[in-house]
Formats: C-alpha cells, sequence, structure tokens
C-alpha cells in the first residue's frame, strides 16, 4: 500500500489496508441506516488519486477521526466537501432530567422532522448507559399542570392513547420501516399540546407518558429498519418523558429496548449494564412487565462474551425461568399497562428459543421456539422466530436442511410479502452464510438465489 496520498499516510498509521477500510466503511454505513454499500477494491481507486462519491467523503473522514483519536476533515484528505452531515445522537438532548428539560429533549426530537437529514453517530460505552443511570437517580418532577393556552381535556388524551395503541399493532403486523412518518407526526401533535396546551396536573402526566411510549415506538421503529443512531434519540427523549411522567414502567421497558439494540450491534456487556438498570428502577406490579425485563436480560446474558460459559448460561436459565414465573402471577391483570399487551407465552417462548440459541443449547432453543411458532406466523416476530428456528438445524453438530430450509422458506415468504424489517433480513442474511457450505445442494442453492432477489433494491454497490 502506497502512502504518497493523505489516505495512504493515514492508513499507514494504524495498519489498515484499503479492503479492510472498505468493510469499515460499509459497517459505518449500515449502522447509520444508509443503503451504499462500496466494493472492496474501490478504496485503492482512491489511493491512486480517485476522488470518493459522496457520502464515502464524510464517511472515511469520520471513520479515521475516530481511530485516531484527532479531527480529520474531508479536505484533510485533500478531497472536496461532500453532503453528508453527521451528528452525535445526543445532539440537543444533554438536558436536566427536569420538566422544562424534558420539554426541550422532546422538541429537539420532533420539531427536526422524520426524515432528518443528519445521520447519527451511535452512543457507545459509558455514553450509551449514562442516560439510563441518570435516570436512575433523578428526582422525582412536581406539578406538570400549564396554567395558560388551549385546553386540553382528558377525552382529548383517551383519543391520542387509542391512536398510539393502533400504531403498535399496525407494526407488528407491517415492521418499523412504512410507520415511522404516521409516528412521528403523532408525536409532533402530542409534543404541540404539551408546549402550548393547558392542562391539570394529572392530564400532564399523561400527556408526557403518551409522548413517551410515542418516542419509544418511534425508536423502536427505527431500530427495526437499521437506523441505530436516530432509534437512540427518540429512546433518550422517551426516558426523559417517562421520567417527567412519573412511569417507572416504561422508563424501564425503554432501557430494555436499549439493551436490545446493544445487543444486536454487539455490545454485549453494555446491554447487560442496561438491563440491570432497567430492573433496578422498575419497583414492579406487573407480571408482563417483569417478564418483559428479565428477557431483556436474559438476551444481553446470552451476548455476554465477557462472561464464563458456566456464568452466562446460568444467568440466562434464572432470568428466562424468572419471566415465565411472572408470566403466571395471579395478581389482576389491570396492573399490567396497554403497552405490555406483547408480552406472552409465546412471545417468551421466542425469545427463550433466542437466548438458547445464543449460547449454543440448540435442543431447548428449538423447543421454546416450536412453542412459539405455533401460533402468529405472519407477522414480524413470527417470521424471525422461523428464521432462528431454522437456525437451530443448520447449526447443531450434525445439520438438517430439510427442516431447516423449510422454516426459512416460510420466513422468507412473510419478508418479501408483508413485512418491512432490516433486523429480520439480517437474521435471514446471517442464516443464509451458515447455508453457504451446502451451496452444491440444489434446494439450498435455490433458496440462497431467492435471498438475494429479494434484497432490498436500494442495496447497492458503489464502484
Amino acid at each position: 500500500m502506497t502512502a504518497a496520498s493523505p489516505l495512504g499516510e493515514l492508513l499507514a498509521v494504524f495498519g489498515l489496508r484499503a479492503d479492510q477500510l472498505a468493510r469499515r466503511l460499509n459497517d459505518m454505513s449500515e449502522a447509520l441506516g444508509r443503503p451504499e454499500r462500496v466494493h472492496t477494491k474501490t478504496p485503492y481507486k482512491w489511493l491512486r488519486g480517485e476522488v470518493p462519491r459522496s457520502p464515502w467523503r464524510s464517511l472515511t473522514a469520520l471513520l479515521l477521526e475516530q481511530e485516531l483519536g484527532r479531527p480529520i476533515s474531508v479536505a484533510d484528505l485533500g478531497w472536496p466537501p461532500d453532503d453528508l452531515e453527521c451528528a452525535p445522537a445526543t445532539t440537543g438532548l444533554q438536558t436536566a432530567w427536569t420538566t422544562a428539560g424534558t420539554l426541550r429533549a422532546i422538541r429537539a426530537v420532533a420539531d427536526a422532522g422524520y426524515m432528518d437529514r443528519r445521520s447519527f453517530l451511535l452512543m457507545l460505552g459509558a455514553s450509551l448507559t449514562s442516560p439510563a443511570h441518570e435516570w436512575l437517580v433523578a428526582h422525582p418532577t412536581t406539578s406538570l399542570a400549564q396554567a395558560v393556552g388551549t385546553a386540553v381535556p382528558a377525552q382529548i388524551v383517551d383519543d391520542l392513547d387509542a391512536i398510539t395503541a393502533r400504531l403498535r399493532h399496525m407494526d407488528d403486523q407491517l415492521g418499523g420501516g412504512p410507520l415511522l412518518r404516521l409516528i412521528h407526526e403523532h408525536l409532533r401533535y402530542v409534543t404541540t399540546l404539551l408546549t402550548q396546551g393547558r392542562y391539570d396536573d394529572t392530564t400532564g402526566k399523561r400527556l408526557h407518558a403518551t409522548a413517551a411510549e410515542l418516542l419509544r415506538l418511534a425508536g423502536f421503529t427505527a431500530f427495526d429498519s437499521g437506523q441505530h443512531g436516530l432509534a437512540q434519540r427518540y429512546w433518550v427523549a422517551g426516558l426523559h418523558a417517562a421520567h417527567t411522567a412519573g412511569d417507572r414502567a416504561l422508563g424501564a421497558n425503554i432501557i430494555g429496548f436499549m439493551s436490545c439494540q446493544a445487543k444486536d450491534l454487539d455490545g454485549g456487556r453494555e446491554a447487560v449494564l442496561l438491563a440491570q438498570t432497567a430492573r433496578t428502577g422498575y419497583p414492579g406490579g406487573s407480571g408482563r412487565v417483569t417478564a418483559i425485563l428479565e428477557l431483556r436480560a436474559a438476551e444481553a446474558h446470552a451476548n455476554d462474551q465477557t462472561a464464563t460459559t458456566t456464568r452466562r448460561a446460568t444467568d440466562i436459565r434464572r432470568a428466562i425461568d424468572t419471566a415465565f414465573d411472572a408470566l403466571q402471577d395471579p395478581r389482576p391483570s389491570s396492573d399490567d399497562p396497554g403497552w405490555s399487551y406483547w408480552m406472552t407465552d409465546t412471545h417468551a417462548h421466542g425469545q427463550a428459543g433466542y437466548c438458547y440459541l445464543r449460547s449454543g443449547d440448540h435442543q431447548r432453543a428449538r423447543h421454546h421456539l416450536r412453542q412459539a411458532v405455533k401460533t402468529d406466523t405472519d407477522s414480524r416476530e413470527g417470521a424471525l422466530r422461523q428464521i432462528l428456528l431454522a437456525t437451530t438445524y443448520i447449526q447443531q453438530p450434525q445439520p438438517e436442511l430439510e427442516p431447516a430450509l423449510s422454516y426459512a422458506h416460510r420466513a422468507l415468504g412473510t419478508l418479501s410479502g408483508q413485512v418491512d424489517s432490516a433486523r429480520c433480513r439480517s437474521h435471514l442474511s446471517r442464516f443464509s452464510e451458515h447455508l453457504a457450505p451446502y451451496r452444491r445442494n440444489t434446494n439450498v442453492r435455490t433458496f440462497l438465489d431467492q435471498v438475494k432477489a429479494a434484497k432490498e433494491p436500494s442495496t447497492r454497490q458503489h464502484t
């Protein structure tokens, strides 16, 4: 590799080849929720003087800046600027845990628009866990009443919550991608009521809780469609809103989703810390909420590579057992918040199966996943469970192609015809990688060709 160009000199500092740079750039583009991918040979052309297309100029400068720990601009690489604007996910959200601070955080997200042109950089490490720890120790807020503005009747909040509930169920069936715009516009309306309305303390708490759940849902739809930095923005603002509403269950649930994202992005230790914070911050009362938080913890432990095998297995089993016990809690279901409806025995089996699959216990994983696919096979979660069940057959010591392909075909049919979920497609891609050694098999080759044909047309290579 030549060091004649500024790029070559910087790559030489930390021993990165041009093809390795391409892979790192593709990872960064995916984490930012962008569709572009660069061929592994293309950066060699940049070393010979060719100017990269947008957004690779900005992404390359950003990657080098993160690696070297000092500012690197596009101009430093000898290139003209491009139109990509990056910002930390916490931009505008580093605010006090007060009513005024919450409104600033909500507006920073809601007023930006669901198609914010900025690409938001992921929070990692301590920056990721810090908002959760601040939520845990923040002082409760006082009266939320506002004395000026247009009156907000309680019935209006009932209607807003009914709309939010419908959006949740639409997300279950369609996946996150198509719904983010609808959810964001609903959030903007609620934000307008919060900032310009007149209401008493009770209505104020309900409005903040409504905003928190919309922010949670928007974050999940962004996460499900691969926009990870944007998802974190929604969730941090949602955590502020849940705190102001005094809703510990909702705040803990948001942190549980942050943990889920962290484990998907290989942040196993951060996922564990977030899951533990959520457990600690929730005082109990709802069997479903307890089950949600315990299964998030189980997933985090299943992905924590810093723990010993024995410790992981113990923590996973304990959390799963606690979750199923909580679902059998005889206390009245009226203690369960409306947003917890999705935590059923079926869903618990699906998450338990995932955990055992990640820990290599294929027999237990298959038992739980078979229970999970008995119903609800045509939704996003149904497709995901079928992919995971297929994976148990291909990862076991003696792989079985026929049942693996059978379940995978069902999942592919759902993802091709109904559900838009980048998260599910990612799981399907990983399953396809496990099939690669068996490509000589006609049925395997046919399936892999179908997966390739079903990929989003917007995912493309830039050369």
